[in-house]
């Protein structure tokens, strides 16, 4: 199916009762594809009819997500609580042409009618009981609900562009619910009536939903609307191969921005590589993934989440990145005040090895620390081993008669230094590393040297060199 226009339309459409989950954002992801893929356009729609946990604060999380992944829309957003009076509209239209009719059944009724099968062992359903009788029957003024008119022989087949042929006997669906005694409609008839109306073409979702479909068609049949194409994709699991939970990282993408550290390329490129795939490429840029994507490759199995994944590729984008936007995102794990140029500085050096923005913190923090430095226990036990003071002492009377404190000029100063003690260089790198930056890790030490600029580099190396009462443990 195409919109009248011949162009492809998809929808992403969350209900606001939490954040942008891992899941949801994956949907996204696909929907916002395959839009661009085919040239056509992709709508959001905010599922916010249950009031009572819908929040702002979830609705205001779940865009700004989608945002920081660079999904864009084509449309302002579609929020369903305000399109109420045109699903009671459809409905009252449905029960005109025969397609839907009124059921006066009380709760009571009703819950009997349930106890009833479950003590037959029979599928809980409703059992038509108002379907073919006539609402004169009914005590004056009663409430009623809708309810639509399925068909109850035959089968309804999906051929879904990711599940294949899938067939269920009409049997097997109830005369379900379309609009409340008090006038609101159910999910089921707001998401076709929302659908039909934005033009939406494709419809691809999470196979939970799959049950949904043959529910749903029943509306387009009846009011003799385009039926769209369906493809629902498979859940996805822990690397355990258990549901997804919270313990696997089903949490918010703000989560993995402000906590872990990840950037939204390298969250965009891992969301499209869980079930889906193209060969064995796995670093896909937002690009490639256009021109790529389709449904097609999309897998029938559940993909599973591996948060040690997605921070190693989070390191492939990191050293990718430029480094004032790196710095610009760093600064503030840091701390304040930060000198963002000479954090701009120290990228090329600290980006080399880091998987997520906290990392890329960390090594950095060696730039901004205050005299005495604190020392971690390994950087401790580097400076207490026997001469390890001493050897400092040398090396910052040595380094004190440098004129030229660049990279290369350094290195050469300190490897004939090691070469006259006939030491190799680590040896002297790695009192000099503790001294300098308070841990046992850090950029290279010639890079370390020229970051802090001569005037702090002795004065860290003197500090440590003069007297093991310099020493702070943290």
């Amino acid at each position: 199916m195409a919109s009248a226009s011949g162009e492809v339309v998809t929808r992403f459409a969350p209900s606001p009762t939490g954040f942008l989950h891992i899941g949801g954002a994956r949907t996204a992801l696909f929907n916002w594809l395959y839009a661009r893929h085919h040239g056509g356009r992709a709508l959001l729609r905010i599922e916010d009819t249950d009031r009572k946990r819908s929040t702002a604060e979830a609705i205001d999380a779940i865009i700004d997500g989608l945002s920081w992944l660079g999904l864009d829309y084509d449309a302002p957003p579609v929020f369903q609580s305000e399109r109420a009076a045109r699903h009671a509209e459809v409905a009252f239209q449905l029960l005109e042409n025969g397609h839907a009719y009124k059921c006066y059944a009380t709760t009571e009724e009703l819950e009997e009618m349930r106890a009833a099968q479950r003590a037959a062992k029979q599928p809980l359903r409703y059992d038509g009981r108002w379907r073919d009788r006539d609402p004169s029957h009914a005590p004056e003024g009663a409430p009623f609900v809708i309810r639509l008119k399925t068909p109850d022989e035959g089968e309804t087949v999906i051929d879904d562009q990711v599940q294949g042929r899938v067939t269920v006997r009409n049997e097997e669906l109830d005369d379900y619910v379309l609009l409340r005694a008090d006038g609101s409609p159910t999910y089921m008839l707001a998401v076709v009536v929302d659908d039909h109306d934005m033009g939406v073409t494709h419809v691809i979702r999470g196979d939970d939903h799959l049950n949904n479909a043959f529910r749903q068609l029943p509306i387009y049949r009846a009011m003799g609307w385009p039926e769209p194409v369906y493809a629902h994709i498979p859940l996805i699991h822990g690397a355990d191969g258990a549901k997804l939970s919270k313990r696997h990282g089903a949490l918010g993408a703000e989560t993995y921005r402000d906590e872990f550290g990840i950037l939204p390329e390298a969250l965009f490129n891992y969301l499209l590589r869980l079930g889906w795939g193209h060969g064995d490429k796995e670093e896909i840029t937002r690009d490639e993934a256009i021109a790529l994507f389709d449904l097609s490759g999309v897998g029938k199995s559940p993909s599973r989440f591996d948060l040690k994944k997605l921070h190693h590729l989070n390191g492939h984008y990191i050293r990718l990145a430029d480094d004032a936007r790196l710095a610009a995102l760093v600064a503030p794990r840091i701390g304040p005040a930060v000198d963002q140029a000479l954090l701009t500085q120290a990228m090329p050096q600290l980006k080399l090895r880091a998987r997520d923005l906290d990392e890329l913190a960390a090594g950095a923090a060696f730039l901004f620390k205050s005299r005495p430095l604190a020392l971690d226990e390994k950087a401790s036990a580097l400076l207490q081993a026997e001469g390890a003071r001493d050897l400092l002492g040398r090396i910052s009377a040595l380094l004190r008669t440098q004129t030229d404190w660049t990279v290369p000029a350094l290195e050469a100063t300190l490897k004939a230094l090691a070469e006259e003690l006939g030491l190799g260089l680590g040896k002297l790198a790695q009192p000099m590393r503790a001294a300098l930056t308070g841990t046992s890790t850090s950029p290279g030490i010639f890079d370390v040297l020229a970051l802090l600029g001569r005037d702090e580099s002795l004065a860290r190396l003197d500090a440590q060199a003069s007297s093991a009462d310099a020493e702070q443990q943290i």
